[in-house]
């Protein structure tokens, strides 16, 4: 899930190429990721893992790195699953 979160994310945030180094908890706002990168990477995200990020969750901390993507992309699987 991680290598398709950081797909998503390095393909349509426009941050630098060398973020592609960053750690899973590094802050994507400190490498580049804007306000307007997280809406595109909000639907690439509910496309890839056919969830729907609901509003409570549209934090900023949610965007924050890789492992708080994940955490909630593993949150709302198991949801959907139940």
């Amino acid at each position: 899930m991680k290598s398709e979160l950081r797909r998503i994310v390095f393909g349509l945030a426009q941050i630098d190429p060398q973020a592609n180094t960053l750690t899973d908890d590094a802050d994507l706002y400190a490498a580049g990721l804007s306000s307007l990168a997280t809406v595109h990477v909000m639907l690439a995200i509910e496309d890839e893992f056919g969830i729907e990020i609901p509003d409570r969750m549209l934090t900023r901390r949610l965007f924050s790195s890789i492992n708080s993507l994940a955490a909630a992309v593993a949150e709302l699987q198991q949801a959907q699953a139940a």
